[in-house]
């Protein structure tokens, strides 16, 4: 019996000193830091919703915890951060913001034509007979003075048969009065002139070109009868010729008269024409809500031809300094324009900004920036999603790697979570011997009482 007691003493002993130990040990744990809990939960695509725990939003999507550190002040709200690696995997680029005077480059299309100015349209100011005709068909050249047509007139016939009887009578104020009517029907000076010495009416009157130019419209044929009103030729200049271009409304403020303009032609590559813009027309077309502009071009060597397709592109400089970005940094949206701003350190956020001018390159800033500031060019539009819902920038971190420890600050910390593993580790083999010694000595104390019984 004594051997008996002895051994249930030795083994509630031994019990109590590992369930010692295991206390010891699970007390030691308590020391070390616990996991960071979340302050309260959000929706991904609403930052006002809130829940104190974890979830489904309105819209199905799972709640994001926000921590202590995400906890940011008002001035921070928006700002992500990212590492370095994922800053270059994403491919973020960035530019300043400049001051300069805005410069902008329209594109657009037009078709070249006369020049107007140089147009000239011939009537007749008598009826009559068109008996021969010299320009025979539109697009022809003809030089000043070169004879058009022939004209068979009645009235003219009488008109100067007038001015030789008023030289036959020789009253000065019937002769002036004679000769006012046959420059008023348009007679040639030089007609007038002959007739004044031979005194011999002509039948036929010809009429010559007043200026060089090619015919750009032609009404009449040989044996027609004209009258006044009648739109006999147009002799047009091709020294220089105008384009009329289209331009959208929204460009319409960024063209001034006398801004240059360069043009090309696709039958003619690798030329390019100087010019300048000559007029803008006040009104818009209410269908294509364009405006006409005409521009003006040298064209002495006659390679621009009327109704021919240039493409023209409009540079305008204005005189004042003004912040400007890049176009490619300016995010539309419905209702707001926005850029990404860095922040440096990898820290960036959108910021609303109001534009003015638009160019092919930049767009001008009024208000939202600064000129110290710089804005993202590239990848801007993942980054303000991001900064839009204020979000903490979780799924784009880079992989935590346990750097080497670099001091013996890093080092301690390293120790610290190496002797953590090795401390739970060990508690969870001192539980299994714990039990594997307890179910051991059980078994043990059972055949001695057996034995005992046995003896007895």
């Amino acid at each position: 019996m004594k051997s008996l007691f002895g051994i249930a003493g030795l083994l509630i002993g031994l019990t109590a000193g590992l369930l010692g130990y295991h206390l010891f040990l699970s007390s030691s744990d308590t020391a070390l830091p616990k996991e960071e809990q979340p302050l309260y939960w959000v929706a991904p695509m609403d930052p006002n919703y809130r829940r104190d725990e974890p979830g489904l939003s309105p819209m199905g999507m799972e709640l994001v915890p926000v921590y202590a550190e995400d906890n940011q002040s008002q001035e921070e709200k928006g700002t992500v951060t990212i590492s370095p690696t994922v800053e270059n995997n994403l491919g973020v680029r960035t530019a300043p913001v400049t001051v300069a005077p805005f410069h902008s480059q329209i594109n657009s299309v037009g078709y070249i034509s006369f020049d107007e100015d140089r147009l000239l349209h011939i009537h007749a100011r008598v009826s009559g007979w068109v008996e021969k005709l010299y320009a025979k068909a539109e697009g022809e050249t003809v030089k000043a003075g070169e004879p058009l047509y022939a004209l068979y007139s009645p009235e003219l016939v009488n008109a100067q048969e007038e001015f030789v009887d008023a030289l036959r009578r020789g009253g000065k104020q019937l002769i002036r009065s004679a000769r006012e009517r046959l420059m008023a029907l348009e007679i040639p000076a030089e007609h007038i002139q002959r007739l004044q010495k031979t005194r011999q009416v002509q039948r036929l009157i010809t009429v010559s070109a007043p200026q060089t130019g090619i015919i750009e419209s032609l009404g009449i044929r040989e044996g027609m009868f004209i009258q006044p009103g009648n739109n006999i030729l147009s002799i047009g200049s091709l020294e220089q010729v105008w384009v009329i271009a289209e331009i959208f409304e929204r460009d319409a403020g960024l063209v001034s008269h006398g801004d240059k303009v360069t043009m090309r032609l696709d039958y003619l590559p690798g030329r390019e024409w100087a010019g300048e813009v000559d007029y803008i027309y006040p009104t818009l077309d209410a269908a294509t809500r364009t405006l006409r502009i005409r521009l003006r071009f040298d064209n002495s060597d006659r390679a621009l031809k009327p109704n021919m397709f240039a493409q023209i592109t409009i540079h305008h400089h204005a005189i004042t300094a003004s912040l400007q970005v890049p176009a490619e940094a300016v995010i539309r949206s419905g209702d707001q324009t926005r850029v990404v701003l860095s922040m440096g350190e990898g820290r960036f956020k959108s910021v609303a900004v109001a534009i003015g001018k638009v160019s092919r390159d930049y767009i001008e800033i009024i208000s939202g920036l600064e000129t110290n500031d710089t804005v993202v060019t590239s990848a801007q539009f993942l980054l303000d999603s991001e900064s839009s819902i204020t979000s903490d920038f979780q799924r784009m971190q880079a992989p935590q790697v346990s750097p080497p420890a670099t001091d013996m600050h890093d080092h301690d910390a390293m120790m610290d979570h190496s002797n953590h593993k090795t401390m739970n580790h060990k508690t969870m083999n001192h539980e299994t011997t714990i039990h594997k010694t307890i179910d051991h000595s059980a078994h043990s104390m059972n055949d001695n009482i057996d034995k005992e019984h046995n003896h007895d």
